[in-house]
């Protein structure tokens, strides 16, 4: 469905369809429910289907950019793109591998898509389903390992951080239709359904034949803890009159919050005490810590 891209100060009619200005990882373009004119800057855009947006005097709502496609009876092939892309700090690179699994409708050659080159390679992707379980899923990607090409790609980032064998690198799994790619006359990138970012756990197997790498979900990351800093009630963890703290005034005091008379002078206790001689009692606090921790009811 090639779908306009949204302009300012326009008017809109109900059921008028408009897409964001870049493409976005969410799949969703956004349907007008109560005509108006659209504001002079572009509205933050919902990320799930069915949530709204006020912008100036139109009132939209997301819809999926596939829906009208898939509801026919006549589907159009599904594509299923995948791109690898490098941690810079842990892989020495900022490289994006593209790749499609070779086997996607009678498409047995290279696809283009979104002006980007994705190379044909066996892959065999599962396990993506969620379920009611609780559990975040953990997919596999199996990649074929012609004459050791991936082992070598995995001794290249292993020369910076040893034995990472790709763990940390960020994996899309973008599906489209076939009809949207590059050489068609209906290309349109923004027609997808919505992109699912994984990031490598683990690398499971790796012979002449085949790599086999274990998925997973931000949240579900090995040694990955959420928030990534501690949770400390008491002591506050930023800076003194950095851009976190951003307390810039001229009342001093000391690291047992008593009155001083210069800069020189002035220590920050790291005590909600302290936060409030600086901003004020009643004022909004810059305390970096988590002072409701370990309260119970």
């Amino acid at each position: 469905m090639a779908v306009a891209s949204w302009a300012a100060s326009t008017a809109i009619a109900v059921g008028d369809i408009r897409r964001a200005s870049t493409r976005q990882d969410t799949g969703l373009v956004f349907r007008c429910t109560s005509a108006g004119t659209t504001g002079s800057s572009e509205p933050a855009w919902p990320t799930d289907i069915g949530s709204t947006v006020t912008d100036n005097g139109v009132v939209w709502a997301a819809i999926s950019s596939v829906y009208a496609d898939l509801s026919g009876l006549a589907v159009d092939a599904i594509i299923e793109l995948f791109e690898l892309h490098y941690d810079s700090t842990l892989h020495g690179s900022s490289t994006v591998l593209r790749w499609h699994a070779g086997s996607n409708a009678d498409i047995t050659g290279d696809i283009l898509w979104n002006g980007n080159l994705y190379s044909r390679l066996p892959v065999k992707a599962e396990g993506f389903e969620y379920t009611n379980t609780g559990s975040l899923p953990r997919p596999t990607l199996t990649v074929a390992n012609p004459s050791g090409a991936v082992t070598a790609l995995l001794l290249g980032v292993n020369l910076t951080t040893p034995g990472n064998d790709f763990v940390g690198a960020q994996v899309k799994r973008i599906r489209t239709l076939k009809k949207y790619l590059d050489n068609e006359s209906t290309a349109d990138p923004y027609a997808t359904f919505p992109t699912e970012i994984w990031f490598i756990n683990r690398k499971t197997a790796e012979n002449i034949e085949v790599v086999t790498f274990e998925l997973a979900s931000e949240f579900d990351l090995e040694n990955k803890h959420l928030p990534n800093r501690q949770v400390i009630a008491n002591i506050c963890q930023w800076q003194y009159r950095s851009s976190e703290c951003s307390y810039t005034g001229s009342s001093y005091f000391d690291a047992n919050d008593n009155s001083v008379g210069s800069l020189a002078q002035d220590v920050c206790g790291k005590r909600v005490s302290s936060c409030k001689l600086r901003f004020g009692s009643a004022g909004e606090l810059k305390f970096g810590s988590f002072p409701g921790a370990g309260l119970t009811q």
